[in-house]
């Protein structure tokens, strides 16, 4: 899954010598965390709500709110900014996007082209409609996980299995972590299953691994196995 299939294209962005008060009011009437710097249509910083905060007045100050105003209009967004500026390209998947959030502890990166003009951003809210559309859950599917041995053959097994009683496979996740030696966890998401016939298909099911869970979306219902 590619980023530029999940960035948001329409990017808001302020200019190095706008005012610490319109970015203020751009993040809190557009409901956002970031917003990329441009300096003569390149992109040259970031600057976050965090930022700006750590810039704001104390609550103790003695300033009035008049005073505020006209300090907070004065500071430069340059003089704030982040200018080491950490950024993706299109063509990288949403897993590395994911990897640099996490260490580097931010909220979302510039989408930038080799040419490095700014193509959109992905932040952590388009991450999590990955996950909400790989788990089934916006289309209201079943989703279950299953531990096999590390092998050819069971999960081609599990997927026959699946088209048998009528169900649809959308995707399969694969992973070796929380798995014991030579076993491997893999997650399926599927679509357009007879609920009375569910209990009987994972009765199948357990006889190629063994079950760790069943959530059904449409009717809310959860097994831990």
């Amino acid at each position: 899954m590619l980023v530029k299939n999940w960035m948001s294209k329409e990017v808001i962005t302020v200019d190095v010598d706008d005012s610490m008060q319109k970015a203020i009011y751009i993040l809190q009437e557009q409901n956002i965390k970031m917003l990329p710097v441009m300096e003569k249509g390149e992109i040259v910083g970031i600057i976050t709500d965090r930022d700006l905060k750590k810039a704001s007045p104390s609550d103790a100050t003695t300033l009035d709110m008049h005073e505020l105003l006209f300090l907070i209009s004065k500071i430069k967004i340059r003089d704030l900014m982040k200018k080491s500026v950490y950024t993706v390209q299109p063509n990288c998947t949403v897993e590395e996007a994911a990897a640099i959030l996490l260490e580097k502890k931010i909220s979302g990166l510039p989408v930038v082209d080799e040419n490095n003009r700014l193509l959109g951003t992905i932040t952590r809210s388009d991450l999590f409609r990955v996950i909400i559309s790989l788990t089934g859950l916006g289309k209201k599917g079943v989703q279950f996980a299953i531990r096999i041995k590390d092998m050819p053959g069971p999960i081609k097994e599990v997927r026959e299995l699946i088209h048998e009683y009528g169900g649809r496979t959308a995707s399969i996740l694969s992973s070796w972590d929380n798995a014991p030696p030579d076993y491997m966890n893999i997650y399926f998401r599927v679509y357009q299953i007879d609920r009375q016939k569910l209990p009987s298909l994972l009765d199948k099911i357990k006889e190629k691994g063994k079950l760790l869970y069943m959530v059904d979306h449409r009717e809310d219902k959860r097994t831990i196995y």
